[in-house]
């Protein structure tokens, strides 16, 4: 493996090509005042749009993810986008930090500045983390894979590869939405190289095996019924996704409103905005996460992992256990999960927090909540190197 330097730097073609296509954009028809009742608010899009064309600054948000120090990988089967922060000082604890769909890396460089550098906001005596953010193979400016056979378990075995690369024999995980579901196959796959690991989701496929004759608890039959019911309202994305993603793929390569307005549903379903997005998120964040999907055309190999994980889902058999230790994270208004006495089913569950705000996207709504619950039960740990 060989680890170069990166930057990003989108062609200005690229940018004006954007304009031009914004520009020309066919509206469709809309049911006056229907507001987000079918999905999308009209007149929340064409005022995105609108910002996104006249007075979004790409090149001022390329300038700020240059500013995190970033790398790629290269393989035998192509390239591992990253960003490598390092601890200024003292020990460090190493932690790979995996997203999700419909996230990049770039959700995770704050909750991983505040790992990295904890000195202003918790004192020297916290502390500190060496933190990688590599990027999904198919995401943003990793390589899209070229075969099929790429999920959550292959994933970890490359980022198990990328940490020994980097000199980590033994680190933590952290991930949310799949980067859940990648950690949790470290988990399985590379269990004498973590530390712990540390979740604010649980993989929506996770299925462990019941033995016990008593089955099902109330709490988690109720809990699966929410969750039914969720996906049933909510999850006609990850439907598609998971059984037709080239059917969609062209579209949201080839349109920008398109993409727009189906990556901005999910900010604004799964957050806790009690109903309108930039309660929680800038205008900047969702077009700075749009442009990224856009910029790299990685959005349909980013949903192919949908499909992939339908072949080969995280269904537990009666031997399969998560022994190393693992926190949860619990947002208020996170996608439903089950309760922790089925996750411990399949987790050796040793903290579980519950936070009365925030939701999906948590590295980015709820930073400094994440960042200290990654902290606390990482000082819990006897791996945890003393503070300098």
């Amino acid at each position: 493996m060989n680890i170069r330097p990166f930057q990003v730097s989108i062609p200005s073609s690229e940018i004006l090509d954007l304009k031009r296509r914004l520009g020309q954009t066919r509206w469709p028809s809309q049911i006056p005042r229907a507001g987000w009742i079918q999905g999308m608010d009209g007149d929340f899009l064409r005022s995105l749009v609108d910002y996104w064309l006249n007075r979004y600054d790409w090149r001022q948000a390329e300038a700020a993810l240059n500013a995190f120090p970033q790398f790629e990988a290269i393989t035998d089967t192509g390239s591992i986008h990253f960003a490598h922060l390092k601890a200024a000082h003292g020990a460090a604890l190493p932690i790979v930090l995996t997203h999700g769909w419909p996230s990049t890396f770039a959700e995770l460089l704050n909750l991983g500045e505040m790992l990295a550098n904890p000195a202003t906001a918790y004192g020297s005596s916290a502390p500190s983390f060496d933190v990688v953010i590599p990027s999904l193979p198919g995401f943003a400016f990793s390589s899209a894979p070229t075969t099929w056979g790429t999920n959550s378990r292959t994933i970890a075995d490359q980022w198990a590869e990328l940490m020994t690369a980097l000199g980590y024999p033994r680190f933590m995980a952290h991930g949310g939405d799949l980067g859940a579901g990648v950690s949790t196959a470290l988990g399985l796959r590379h269990a004498d190289r973590l530390l712990g690991i540390h979740l604010n989701y649980i993989p929506a496929s996770f299925q462990p095996q019941i033995v016990d004759p008593p089955g099902l608890t109330e709490e988690e039959v109720a809990s699966l019924a929410r969750r039914a019911a969720w996906l049933e309202d909510e999850g006609g994305y990850s439907h598609l996704q998971a059984t037709k993603p080239d059917v969609l793929g062209p579209a949201l390569n080839d349109s920008p409103v398109g993409l727009a307005a189906w990556i901005v549903d999910k900010f604004r379903s799964w957050s806790d905005c009690a109903g309108n997005v930039e309660h929680r998120f800038t205008k900047d964040d969702l077009l700075t996460a749009i442009s990224l999907y856009w910029f790299t055309r990685s959005m349909p190999s980013a949903i192919r992992i949908y499909w992939e994980g339908r072949q080969k889902p995280l269904k537990f058999s009666a031997a399969d256990r998560v022994s190393v230790p693992v926190a949860v994270a619990h947002f208020r208004r996170e996608i439903p999960i089950p309760p922790r006495s089925y996750v411990e089913r399949g987790y050796n569950v040793v903290r579980w927090t519950e936070f009365d705000r925030g939701g999906h996207f948590a590295a980015l709504e709820e930073p400094a909540l994440l960042a200290q619950d990654i902290r606390s039960f990482a000082q819990a740990l006897t791996c945890i190197p003393a503070a300098s």
